[in-house]
């Protein structure tokens, strides 16, 4: 572990923290670790942890990393990071009771977009932390991804063992744990200020401001107050197209289509809402707002309310323990009534899989081209994510999600306009059918009991037959199926030798793509459904498969000749060059419009190396890999952007794609650029972390750009070539 932080390296203002997942989880190293950094004065509170490959599923009190980084510890590499910055999240006061933990964890998102924690740890403090349960502490740490930090940490207090008793753990075991955190000095008491950290940064929040809120159309932080809900859509239909502009004709904004569902006339418009998913591992896992929905709709089907027939609902929740506590409380017959049934477990519409919309709907929303909207608790909105026919989406508490699938429609004010009318001609608001927060607890203390978490766990190995009938092979290697169109072979290691090659400059490059901000990793790798039309599409069709069999990006990560035809394949995705949204770009030594995997190929095929042009946050969402392996794939040799997401980031260097990045004050624009230039990128033979190098552009301009190297280690992996060959070249030594 000395090795691991030396003393000399904990002096320095610039640390690298290795974290390595096999020594960590021993209880003596990591408590060296901690007070050895303590020591140094570096943070009186500093996080080591075992780390989680996806980033939104290790919950709480987890630094996030990515899909590359994980693989590379799979095979025993640690990570390293740049010691973060610490900032303070500040809480106190107390929710108004018919606030959710969703309203509170979307307006700490947008406020934390706002001060700017990319590639920062965050501690949640103050007595208004007292106020939260461990679900909804939970529920705010999930959403780490979303404000950009690397870690969002809540220390373990009365409230965090209470919860561990209450799911079942074992007495003895949480009187360990207690001894244990309290002798090192990491048991918290929220309401003593003295145990306060120093952070580098400290801002606050008051409880009592929150206020029910959605977030959306198109972004997670774009916060709106559900009171002004139908204005701010009204604002995007016309506004420019961008994250909260849809660009739609002022005569069009009254636009209606009939259509025929089931032997009925129903009306689409702007607005209207046809997905409604009570999904991801975010909101569904948490009691308070999976009983506030059942509660919900147990007021609302007792007041005669429905939602319409076509829109098409779902609930996914997070475990099964959900079930059994929403069964247990008599409220999931309600939920089955509205049309919110389980379907299954785990991600669902969140990542878009959420099936198709019945033909009607697709055809009025195509025949009026409606911003039709979908309505989710889940943990992501962005463009062409959700639903291909869904512009609009919004992120929301169950309890909302159930409100706007009665409405039908994003375009109303709950305050002063009704919910819906029932049977009997009665106006019914939402506010005649919400929970309280009391009404809710008090069932919560009722059904949400540690048997039935322990009833839940010890089945959970014996509970599929199908699973565990399944046979898997025994052999060291793995056997690939050539007919497979899931699992391929990839070429990652194509023409590896032990030997290092020495970093070449990159030279007259061509622009893929110009892009702007909050390019997203589902604008580079989108996991949903495969569009009929695509490139991967067709090469599903040449190997034989038809329509219905294609299945989504998601399903099909193991086989790299989908994949990177799916790069770059979102429909949503805004290039420059073709000033429209479209999975295309234009090939500039013909000036042909490609899909922009044919356009790599034609430059592959003619040794072009390639380059995407990008603004601010580059990156953020998902923390997926393909969004960095499809990119290398397709030829792309580097990534000049304004800044980026710290996990894509990591990934780009993990798979050898340099990430380079504007100098402040510069951007593309400043700098005019078109995108249409060649661009030669001076890659000296010494390198060193972030340091500057030159970019000449065949026009005769030359300017400069950070690369964002960050650590000597991954310096080491750019010279191998990306992580993945540097860890076959050093178990190959072994």
């Amino acid at each position: 572990c000395e090795k691991k932080i030396p003393s000399s390296a904990l002096g320095s203002n610039k640390t690298t923290l290795y974290i390595d997942t096999k020594l960590i989880c021993q209880p003596s190293i990591y408590n060296f670790c901690i007070n050895a950094l303590r020591c140094h004065h570096l943070y009186r509170h500093t996080y080591i942890a075992r780390l989680s490959q996806n980033s939104h599923c290790y919950m709480i009190n987890f630094p996030c990393v990515g899909g590359i980084e994980a693989e590379a510890v799979m095979l025993g590499q640690p990570i390293s990071m740049v010691l973060p910055e610490v900032v303070g999240y500040k809480l106190h006061g107390t929710p108004e009771k018919l606030i959710t933990s969703t309203d509170i964890v979307l307006t700490v998102t947008k406020h934390l977009r706002q001060v700017g924690v990319v590639g920062k740890f965050v501690e949640f403090f103050g007595p208004g932390v007292l106020q939260l349960s461990i679900a909804d502490r939970a529920t705010i740490a999930n959403m780490c991804p979303e404000y950009g930090a690397t870690a969002a940490f809540f220390p373990v207090d009365d409230v965090s063992i209470q919860y561990l008793a209450q799911t079942g753990r074992d007495v003895e075991k949480l009187a360990y744990i207690t001894k244990y955190l309290k002798s090192v000095g990491m048991f918290r008491d929220y309401s003593d200020i003295s145990q306060d950290p120093d952070f580098t940064l400290v801002v606050e929040l008051d409880l009592s401001t929150v206020v029910p809120c959605c977030s959306g159309p198109k972004r997670p932080q774009d916060r709106i107050p559900v009171s002004d809900m139908k204005k701010d859509f009204e604002s995007c239909l016309g506004a420019k197209q961008g994250f909260k502009g849809f660009q739609v004709a002022p005569e069009g904004h009254s636009a209606a289509v009939p259509f025929q569902f089931n032997g009925k006339e129903f009306t689409l418009s702007h607005g209207s809402v046809v997905i409604a998913a009570i999904t991801s591992c975010t909101n569904t896992s948490n009691p308070s707002v999976m009983l506030g929905a059942g509660l919900l709709a147990k007021k609302a089907i007792e007041c005669g309310l429905s939602v319409k027939p076509y829109i098409k609902t779902s609930l996914s929740p997070g475990s099964g323990v959900v079930t059994y506590y929403l069964k247990e409380s008599g409220v999931m017959d309600y939920l089955f009534q509205l049309g919110f049934e389980v379907v299954g477990y785990g991600c669902m519409t969140c990542i878009g899989n959420s099936g198709p919309l019945p033909e009607p709907v697709v055809e009025a929303i195509t025949q009026g081209d409606l911003v039709a909207a979908g309505i989710l608790s889940g943990n992501r909105n962005f463009e062409g994510r959700v639903h291909p026919n869904t512009r609009a989406n919004y992120l929301a508490s169950p309890p909302l999600v159930i409100a706007y699938a009665i409405a039908g429609t994003v375009r109303i004010d709950f305050e002063t306009e009704p919910i819906a009318t029932n049977s009997e001609g009665k106006e019914i608001f939402l506010r005649d059918i919400w929970p309280t927060r009391e009404e809710i607890q008090a069932v919560e203390k009722i059904f949400v009991i540690p048997s039935m978490f322990k009833e839940v766990y010890e089945k959970i190995e014996k509970v599929n037959e199908r699973w565990n009938s399944l046979v898997a092979p025994s052999d060291k290697l793995y056997t690939w199926d050539h007919q497979s169109t899931y699992i391929k072979s990839p070429p990652f290691f194509s023409g590896l030798t032990m030997k290092l090659q020495p970093p070449e400059s990159i030279t007259d490059a061509c622009v893929l793509l110009n892009l702007g901000d909050s390019v997203t990793t589902d604008h580079i790798s989108p996991a949903g459904n495969i569009a009929r039309n695509s490139t991967a599409a067709r090469y599903l069709t040449n190997r034989g498969l038809t329509p219905r069999d294609y299945n989504s990006y998601g399903s099909r990560r193991g086989n790299d000749a989908v994949m990177a035809r799916g790069t770059f394949a979102n429909i949503r995705l805004f290039n420059k060059f073709l000033n429209k949204q479209a999975p295309q770009t234009i090939h500039l030594p013909t000036g042909e419009t490609l899909d922009v995997f044919d356009a790599a190929e034609r430059y592959q095929q003619s040794g072009v190396p390639l380059l995407v042009l990008a603004g601010k946050e580059y990156g953020s969402g998902s923390s997926r890999d393909w969004a960095a392996k499809g990119p290398f794939l397709l030829g792309i040799k580097a990534v000049l952007a304004e800044s980026y997401e710290r996990i894509h980031r990591s990934n780009l260097v993990g798979m050898g794609v340099i990430p380079l990045e504007y100098l402040p004050g510069n951007t593309a624009d400043s700098l005019g650029l078109t995108g249409r230039e060649r661009y030669t990128i001076i890659i000296p033979k010494h390198l060193t972390p972030r340091m500057l190098v030159d970019v000449q552009l065949d026009t005769g301009k030359t300017f400069q750009v950070r690369m964002r190297f960050d650590t000597d280690v991954e310096l080491a992996y750019f010279h191998h070539g990306g992580i993945l060959n540097y860890m076959i070249r050093k178990m190959s030594e072994n």
